[in-house]
């Protein structure tokens, strides 16, 4: 069955978030600040009053994108049941437990409950949509939406079809994330991990390993980071800084005469850390140091107004005035 053409973007009124942990929180602070009325799902007892004060510790953040922050949970409501959540919604953005049974038994409530055109997005940071949608009896509605943390903030969102998923399906994230002011981007397969989550853990897999050696400590690796690799791939990622890197021959150049040379004397070197017990107390030792006595709420808080700051330079934020409906 093919799903609903997609609705416009103004169409998108009302949310239902499944799972009101740190991403859960970040999703509804976006969705809400876009004018979104948002429900989230969630068995938790106090959930209440853990999104509550999520959404007060990511408001400065969203004031500080332009968007409207002024009683924004306002439209918020909270419903424990599944079915009943998502009963009458646009868009279903689940952010359960990363363990596919579970996903796989959410998706099936969903399916049965959620109207014929709501987008279902799955925010899951490495199960394939395959194999979520197996339990799905429409699997062509479903979609990975996967944000790199937090949400509300970090622009991009990649979007991971299944092997039964629709092209109107991708369309519709694609147009709904969009909307939000996100950068989608859609894979080409499925790979376990998706990209960015790739690419984040081979890069920390060789920080664990140089501090593990003790050729640096974690905040001397922090400062090397920020201070180059950062900050480069901040303005153009690794293939543009390599074809920068070539010269006037460009990344052909900077293969033929740099690259065999890395892959021939660095690669090899390069290592494979475990988290053993030495390491670990070697890592958590120095996070001790490195992060002194403030909270994660107040490193968070600095992290992201620099990331703001960051963003504006890149012309990345919204415009002010784009803060109507999704």
């Amino acid at each position: 069955m093919t799903p609903t053409p997609e609705p416009a973007p103004d169409s998108y009124q009302r949310a239902a978030i499944i799972g009101g942990g740190v991403i859960g929180i970040s999703w509804a602070g976006l969705f809400l600040a876009r004018g979104i009325d948002v429900v989230i799902s969630d068995p938790r007892p106090d959930i209440a009053d853990l999104v509550l004060a999520g959404l007060d510790e990511i408001t400065p953040a969203l004031a500080a994108l332009g968007l409207p922050t002024e009683n924004l949970a306002g439209r918020l409501t909270f419903e424990a049941g599944l079915a009943t959540a998502v009963a009458g919604v646009d868009i279903v953005q689940e952010n359960g437990p990363e363990r596919l049974a579970v996903k796989q038994q959410i998706w099936r409530t969903v399916e049965q409950a959620a109207p014929a055109h709501a987008l279902l997005a799955t925010s899951t940071s490495g199960i394939p949509a395959t194999a979520i949608a197996q339990a799905m009896r429409q699997p062509e509605r479903l979609v990975v939406g996967h944000p790199f943390n937090p949400p509300h903030l970090v622009p991009l969102v990649e979007i991971v079809p299944g092997e039964q998923t629709s092209a109107a399906t991708v369309e519709q994230a694609k147009t709904f994330y969009r909307a939000l002011g996100k950068q989608p981007q859609v894979l080409h397969k499925e790979i376990p991990g998706f990209v960015a989550n790739r690419l984040q853990s081979a890069l920390f897999r060789e920080c664990v390993h140089l501090v593990a050696q003790g050729v640096v400590t974690e905040q001397e690796l922090d400062d090397i980071v920020t201070a180059s690799i950062g900050m480069r791939w901040a303005v153009a990622g690794p293939f543009r800084t390599f074809h920068l890197g070539g010269g006037p021959g460009g990344l052909p150049h900077f293969i033929e005469h740099l690259g065999r040379a890395m892959e021939a004397t660095m690669w090899p070197a390069l290592g494979n850390p475990a988290f053993d017990d030495t390491t670990v107390a070697v890592l958590n030792n120095q996070a001790r140091e490195a992060f002194g006595d403030g909270t994660v709420e107040e490193l968070a808080a600095e992290r992201d107004r620099a990331q703001i700051a960051v963003m504006r330079a890149l012309g990345e934020t919204p415009d002010s005035g784009s803060t109507g409906r999704a």
